[in-house]
């Protein structure tokens, strides 16, 4: 499905929480993670997970990923972002 602006539509997701261990993907609290949103491309998503990153760089267990949700939904398809 093509976005309005004639775009395809690649869904992503930003989210981030504290980590149990440096390194890891295992969050401490998972009721306490922070979805910041999901974004149409990769670029705004992108932007709003470097502003996470960057706002809560003074504590060195909160990490924030961004998960390409196009890819969970259609993995066949060849779309890159």
């Amino acid at each position: 499905m093509a976005a309005e602006d004639g775009k395809k539509q690649l869904l992503h997701l930003v989210f981030g929480g504290e980590l149990k261990k440096l390194g890891g993907t295992e969050f401490r609290d998972l009721d306490g993670l922070d979805i910041v949103g999901i974004y149409p491309d990769y670029q705004s998503a992108h932007t709003a997970w470097k502003a996470k990153a960057q706002a809560s760089v003074d504590n060195a267990h909160m990490r924030y990923f961004v998960v390409h949700l196009h890819r969970l939904l259609d993995p066949d398809s060849k779309a890159v972002g």
